[in-house]
């Protein structure tokens, strides 16, 4: 029970970050750059805009706050799926598949 209340209290969460920049003109690659940067920084990038990665609820929060100041909420959307574990999720690869970039993750 203490480890269900530590997580509620700003414990790890496993992310799942999926990004979608318009690129409409030069400003939306400005954008996707700098997006790309920040989510590299806080996550392991696994395909073309899908981050993935263990992450505190306080960086979570610099996460999105660093985002939020280059997303243009008229042209560009963010999605987060965040869990308590990366074990409550399975994976299933289909196409091509890479080495898996997040195996190292329990």
């Amino acid at each position: 029970m203490k480890s269900m209340k530590a997580l509620r209290c700003g414990g790890n969460m496993y992310v799942i970050l999926v990004y979608d920049i318009s690129l409409e003109n030069k400003e939306g690659q400005k954008v996707l750059r700098n997006v790309f940067k920040i989510c590299k920084k806080y996550l392991v990038h696994i395909q073309n805009s899908v981050f993935e990665g263990e992450l505190l609820e306080s960086q979570i929060i610099k996460l999105k706050s660093e985002i939020g100041r280059y997303i243009r909420e008229d042209k560009d959307s963010i999605i987060l799926f965040k869990s308590r574990s990366s074990r409550w999720l399975e994976k299933e690869f289909l196409g091509m598949i890479e080495d898996d970039k997040t195996d190292n993750f329990l």
